[in-house]
């Protein structure tokens, strides 16, 4: 079985984790505070913060809450901006994306298309092929390395 099939079968067997499965308390106790704000209250971690960021390992970037495998460290890149950037999701229907005009500007939301936890937002300045970057909180993502499976 393939890395990337292996982790679909799993994401599949955990998504009863999602949102409306747990209470505020038990997400904190789950998650912490940090990931709780972030995921559940649309927050941010400070830039360069993140365990994520600089992490150049070969994987599968998972979403913490329900673990659906979300994005592949190839298309991962050093954007500059303190957090993790994608130029692509794994496949377009594992995130979902809003209009977000909070904070006094107009931008997209990503959040996890499976349970619905926010994951940071997308920017129309990103490389090709897409020119999208992804811009997304570590705290929001779990990560599956490659060399451990």
């Amino acid at each position: 079985m393939s890395f990337l099939l292996y982790f679909v079968s799993i994401y599949k067997v955990q998504k009863d984790m999602a949102k409306k499965n747990h209470t505020k308390a038990e997400w904190i106790k789950i998650l912490g505070r940090e990931a709780y704000s972030v995921c559940w209250e649309k927050g941010t971690e400070l830039p360069f913060s993140g365990k994520y960021n600089s992490n150049k390992n070969d994987g599968i970037y998972l979403c913490v809450c329900c673990k659906t495998p979300l994005f592949n460290s190839s298309e991962k890149y050093d954007s500059g901006t303190g957090w993790p950037s994608f130029w692509a999701p794994i496949e377009e229907k594992t995130v979902k994306m809003e209009r977000d005009t909070s904070m006094g500007m107009i931008r997209t939301e990503v959040s996890c298309a499976s349970c619905e936890s926010h994951l940071g937002h997308v920017f129309p300045d990103g490389p090709q092929p897409t020119g999208q970057r992804f811009c997304i909180n570590s705290v929001s993502l779990d990560f599956a390395d490659k060399k451990s499976s």
